[in-house]
């Protein structure tokens, strides 16, 4: 029997908290509650989940800071993270995804949207495990293994989000190809998930920033997407 899922909830709202909880317990999912950022930092400590479903207004430390933790420790950089909020401003889902967050939904919410993101982030999460098993990527300075979602610059790892993992993998499996905004989204995304047009270069800027150095290979074509190249050989 496979291992249940464990969801860590955090969530000021009591009722809020509990109704989410109560809808992914019936789907299968162990869930751990939250009300503020401080013990969501100490729970996450405790005990790594399997993915965050995260709130921006928090008490004490917020939603943003607790999300800034998890992506700068190397052992919990890859934990899928859902952000709630109550901001439905395009600027502030841009901000959430700048940050690292994997999917974002604005509050009020259907209970069954919130399912059904927590189900597509968990299954990507494992998808390159299954799909890519044993499988090396390797174009100029970057080498990216599937199975064991490690990346490299010159030999040196990088720790990537599942989303920017996924974002790479789909540019450099392309060999040299261009792939469009809209490929990318259902590469990187999901095809379930309904994203704002920027999201994309929200993930490809803090793609180039991890990648330091190897930054100049995702090259931009202008109205077009993106593409894997070696740099000063096309537009950039």
């Amino acid at each position: 029997m496979a291992t249940q899922k464990q969801i860590l909830i955090v969530e000021d709202e009591k009722d809020l908290r509990e109704l989410i909880s109560f809808n992914l317990e019936r789907e299968g999912y162990v869930c751990r509650l939250c009300s503020d950022g401080d013990e969501a930092l100490a729970e996450i400590s405790r005990s790594r989940p399997d993915l965050i479903i995260l709130d921006r207004m928090l008490p004490n430390t917020s939603g943003d800071e607790v999300l800034s933790n998890v992506r700068r420790d190397q052992l919990t950089a890859t934990i899928p993270v859902l952000m709630l909020t109550a901001k439905a401003d395009e600027s502030d889902e841009l901000v959430g995804f700048a940050m690292g967050a994997d999917d974002y939904v604005t509050k009020p919410f259907s209970m069954k949207a919130v399912v059904a993101r927590v189900a597509a982030l968990l299954r990507r999460s494992q998808e390159g495990v299954f799909n890519d098993k044993g499988r090396v990527l390797s174009a100029g300075p970057v080498a990216l293994d599937a199975e064991r979602h490690q990346v490299s610059v010159e030999g040196k790892a990088i720790t990537l989000t599942i989303t920017e993992f996924r974002l790479l993998r789909a540019i450099m499996s392309a060999e040299g190809r261009l792939r469009s905004r809209e490929q990318l989204i259902d590469a990187a995304i999901g095809v379930d998930v309904a994203v704002v047009d920027r999201t994309i270069d929200v993930h490809i800027a803090a793609l180039r920033k991890k990648l330091g150095s190897a930054a100049a290979w995702v090259q931009t074509v202008r109205g077009a997407g993106y593409i894997w190249r070696m740099p000063d050989q096309g537009d950039e």
